[in-house]
């Protein structure tokens, strides 16, 4: 049987936009400790690879390590003379500045710094080759040197004990340790298997220590100090992690690893490739053979779902944000309400996070009041597998302490994560695996379809959503993307301001459209008979948001209109005023900051022509291969303009409003409404979410909701059943 591997899948690539300086987020941070390169550096060359990429799963020589010929290298350059300075330190200087920003140069890049610099572009292209290996072995020699001082520190512990079987332990890994630091000069492929040993060895007197502690405890009750006391008792309390033994949480962290890997590297029979969706399909039967004994048989509904993409982002800087929960969910605004992290079990290897374990707690989300959350304790690890590869891994956990009982949770995640791997030039590509046991819930025939397809918490949506956030990043730290703005107002500093206004409006409504557990909702008929949730809540102090009550209205639809239509017909200004009833007259578009490749990803300033010749509106739309939203707010003139010049968005005061749109789940169909009748065999209907938020009375979010949903209806000619 022919086995289909998910990595040999074409991968989609996200970004297509000139490389600069600005758009690198490659490796911040890393340049202070890494050691510089003199004008007498060896310059390294890559034999296997063109000027503008390398091959996925191969490393060049640079890479690895190894220094290239000399001589050919001159031939190449048409300088037979070896000589011993290549470069000058003025010619240095200007390169490490182009470094810091952009770690991998394009052949544009290359060609520009070659002119002003009078080098050939082969040499620029070398040095920066060169300069990437040294950072990488500075990089592992940190590591290794941190592991060393930890090594001597647990020693030390240790021989302060009287433990002759921990002594003697602690001996042998000494001698060991001592014969390993011999060399000073040693390869980065060396470095590597050292550090892996180091690791080893480290866990071994970890434990030897753990085996002494309570034969302390047990020989030194009397004479012993209170700080003696004290100090055996919180070692006791740390090795528990809310009930469970510390020993027995890194484990089920270390099987979570162990199964993401596999499930990720699998192709058939494991994973069967679905003829209607092309989506990929758990076969469960062969789960359960090839895990054994690893799981119970589930007792409720099982959903799992693995997606493979390229991300335009750092690797280090990719596996952080899954690691800290504030940035993770910042990356993932409109799936998670909620996240915190309960307790650090373990750091792992200091700024790199390899090894680390902590739980965690997170809701999660789909924008409608209408699905409940999910609610889940878990453990998240991440640990790295190679140079260029990682793995973050999740895993459900029953007994999260005295006071929480995350049993009662009706869904559960079993071992799912991501393997990261790093492609050059500032990509990753990432396989994002999903797998949920859940008990079934009762939902409104609409939504039915989508939850039992597993697409609302699926791989797909995950990577969807971790693409357009990477996207936005790019854009938003680069310098030249072009900006259409008719006023004339708007600074390099003002279109990030504009940006970050429009990304704080956008988590606000998301934050108000999920059934969170910190909303109470009330249910009100509308005037077009459909059902509107309210809720309300009170802003003493916050300036972003008028003080005082505030409430929330909330409304969900199906239409028999293709996604991208609805998407398309809500962003078109031209059509806006048959739409949005808190308009008399048309708008005039202003300015448009592009925010992603896709032209439907951008920040729209408009003006009201008539009715409201004081404020402007500002429109964030977003779209990709699983959602959009349009979301928007009117602010007052000068308010905008001061935040178009640079000024600091925080204080602006908004209370958006918008649009969420999904697919429905079902199979494509002929009565949809779509643009072309092609797209009619290749597009379901939409779950349309509005949400809107205000200082008035029910009885306005009522009108305006129903209002809205009315001039939707009649526009795009959608019958009511």
């Amino acid at each position: 049987m022919a086995v289909v591997m998910s990595d040999n899948r074409p991968s989609r690539r996200v970004m297509n936009v000139p490389s600069s300086p600005a758009l690198s987020l490659t490796l911040a941070g890393v340049f202070q400790n890494a050691v510089d390169m003199g004008a007498d550096a060896p310059v390294r060359r890559e034999d296997s690879c063109s000027d503008n990429s390398e091959p996925a799963g191969s490393r060049s020589a640079e890479d690895l390590g190894a220094e290239p010929d000399d001589e050919d290298e001159d031939k190449l350059l048409g300088n037979r003379k070896k000589r011993k300075n290549r470069h000058t330190s003025e010619q240095i200087r200007e390169m490490e500045k182009v470094f810091k920003e952009s770690p991998h140069p394009d052949e544009k890049q290359r060609q520009k710094l070659s002119e002003n610099l009078g080098l050939h572009s082969k040499q620029i292209k070398f040095w920066f080759q060169n300069r990437r290996t040294q950072i990488k072995v500075s990089l592992e020699r940190q590591e290794m040197e941190k592991l060393r001082e930890e090594n001597q520190a647990l020693k030390e512990m240790i021989n302060k004990s009287s433990c002759l079987k921990c002594c003697s332990s602690a001996n042998s890994i000494a001698i060991s340790m001592d014969s390993m630091f011999t060399s000073s000069d040693q390869k980065q492929q060396q470095l590597v298997t050292e550090i892996v040993r180091l690791k080893a060895e480290v866990e071994g007197l970890r434990t030897a220590l753990e085996q002494y502690a309570p034969a302390g405890t047990s020989r030194s009750r009397s004479g012993e100090n209170e700080d003696a006391i004290e100090g055996r008792r919180n070692l006791e309390k740390s090795k528990r992690i809310f009930g469970l033994e510390k020993a027995r949480v890194m484990e089920i962290a270390m099987k979570a690893i162990e199964e993401v890997v596999k499930m990720a590297d699998s192709g058939e029979p494991l994973w069967i490739r679905s003829f209607e969706t092309g989506r990929e399909l758990l076969n469960y039967d062969e789960y359960m053979k090839q895990f054994a004994g690893e799981h119970e048989q589930p007792e409720g509904e099982i959903e799992a779902s693995r997606e493979s993409g390229v991300v335009f982002v750092d690797l280090h800087r990719l596996v952080q944000s899954f690691m800290d929960v504030v940035q993770w969910k910042e990356m993932f605004p409109s799936i998670i309400s909620k996240a915190s992290t309960i307790e650090v079990v373990c750091n792992g290897d200091g700024s790199t996070r390899n090894g680390a374990i902590q739980l965690m707690f997170a809701e999660l989300q789909m924008l409608t009041p209408v699905f409940p959350p999910r609610e889940v304790y878990f453990i998240r690890t991440c640990k790295r597998l190679s140079l260029e590869k990682w793995v973050v891994a999740d895993v459900s956990i029953n007994n999260v302490g005295d006071s929480i009982d995350s049993s009662s949770s009706f869904c559960r995640k079993r071992p799912s994560g991501c393997i990261i791997e790093d492609t050059s030039n500032g990509h990753c590509k990432v396989i994002v695996l999903e797998h949920w046991e859940c008990q079934k819930t009762k939902l409104r025939t609409m939504y039915q379809t989508m939850v039992n397809s597993g697409l609302i918490f699926g791989a797909r949506h995950w990577m969807a959503t971790m693409q357009t956030h990477c996207e936005w990043q790019v854009f938003y730290m680069a310098t030249n993307v072009p900006m259409k703005d008719s006023t004339g107002i708007t600074t390099l500093g003002g279109r990030k301001s504009v940006l970050r206004l429009a990304q704080r409006m956008t988590s606000s409504i998301y934050q108000a459209m999920g059934a969170s557990s910190s909303h109470t909702w009330t249910k009100v008929q509308s005037k077009i008979g459909e059902i509107i949730r309210v809720a309300s809540r009170k802003n003493l102090n916050d300036p972003r948001e008028p003080l005082g009550l505030i409430l929330c209205a909330v409304a969900s639809v199906w239409l028999p209109i293709s996604p991208k239509l609805l998407f398309e017909f809500l962003i078109n200004g031209s059509r806006r005023i048959e739409w949005d009833g808190m308009l008399s007259g048309p708008v005039e578009t202003l300015a448009v900051f592009a925010k992603g490749q896709n032209r439907g990803n951008a920040v729209t300033i408009q003006a009201i022509k008539s009715d409201e010749p004081n404020k402007w509106i500002i429109q964030d739309s977003l779209t990709n291969d699983y959602e959009s939203s349009v979301i928007y707010a009117q602010i007052d003139i000068t308010s905008m303009q001061s935040v178009m010049a640079g000024c600091d968005p925080s204080t602006i005061t908004t209370l958006p409003m918008g649009f969420s749109i999904l697919p429905d789940g079902h199979p494509p169909r002929a009565s949809v409404i779509s643009k072309s009748k092609e797209e009619r065999v290749t597009e379901g209907g939409s779950l349309l979410t509005i949400a809107t938020q205000t200082s008035q009375s029910a009885e306005y979010v009522n009108d305006f909701i129903s209002h809205t949903l009315e001039n939707i209806k009649a526009s795009l000619q959608v019958e009511d059943d």
